[in-house]
């Protein structure tokens, strides 16, 4: 909300504030009514700092609640979040920390992190690493979350993650074609795929993704849920393993 725009609704804030403290039996004038605002409009005019501490802090409480409000989200969807049997499941499949990530084989984002979580999963032996196909960016990334699911019928652990990694680390757009290729490379049954990828549990597998990520109000990629909590963006290895280990020590990302 811009300034300007705070300034007015604080103004009328403040009126109504004082209003609701006037004897119930005498209302005010319009001349009383214009006076009044004219103090407050005055006052905020002559100190501006007032509407930018109260606009700091309704900034925070909005954000304040609205993780409240994501952290519920992710507690009432963590079955399917953590443990839906139409998941990948990579890194220790009985890891004690997991680490699930939302992404789009067409997201740059994900590419950029992409280096961060293969050094996370290569270097921490208690790291589960969940990775749900949320193909937002086009058609090209639908189809090879089609790709990816139904391989699943055929792929799982190394041999599933040697696919991810090929497929996302690949520059250019990545579409059916290029999905289905490195399924090929990696040999995979190609009719048996081209049968799973129009099956109606491909379909309901991304139907799931897509519904859990609607609960979250996810609107891009790449988005990590760890614990109860959600982190957004490309945020490095560094913050990454900085928050796994809060996890480990108190179960949530920040601690304290």
């Amino acid at each position: 909300m811009s300034l300007s725009r705070f300034a007015t609704v604080a103004i009328g804030a403040a009126f109504a504030a004082l209003a609701a403290f006037a004897p119930a039996r005498a209302e005010m004038t319009a001349a009383q009514k214009s006076e009044i605002q004219g103090v407050i409009k005055d006052y905020l005019i002559n100190n501006p700092e007032v509407l930018r501490d109260a606009l700091a802090a309704m900034e925070q409480r909005q954000k304040a609640e609205e993780a409240e409000a994501r952290t519920k989200a992710v507690s009432d969807a963590a079955p399917l979040i953590y443990n839906s049997p139409r998941q990948a499941v990579l890194g220790n499949p009985n890891g004690k920390v997991t680490l699930v990530e939302f992404f789009d084989y067409n997201c740059g984002y994900c590419k950029k992190s992409l280096d961060d979580i293969a050094r996370l999963v290569k270097e921490d032996p208690d790291l589960r690493l969940v990775v749900k196909d949320f193909p937002v960016l086009g058609p090209g990334s639908v189809e090879a979350a089609e790709v990816a699911t139904a391989l699943r019928k055929q792929f799982s652990g190394e041999k599933y993650w040697q696919f991810h990694l090929k497929l996302l680390g690949m520059k250019g757009q990545i579409g059916k074609g290029q999905a289905v290729t490195v399924a090929r490379d990696l040999g995979a049954n190609l009719d048996q795929l081209g049968k799973d990828m129009t099956s109606a549990e491909t379909k309901e597998s991304i139907q799931e993704v897509m519904k859990i990520a609607d609960g979250l109000q996810l609107t891009g990629t790449p988005t990590f849920v760890l614990g109860d909590d959600v982190l957004v963006g490309a945020v490095g290895y560094d913050e990454l393993k900085s928050r796994i280990g809060n996890v480990k020590k108190c179960g949530r990302m920040a601690c304290g």
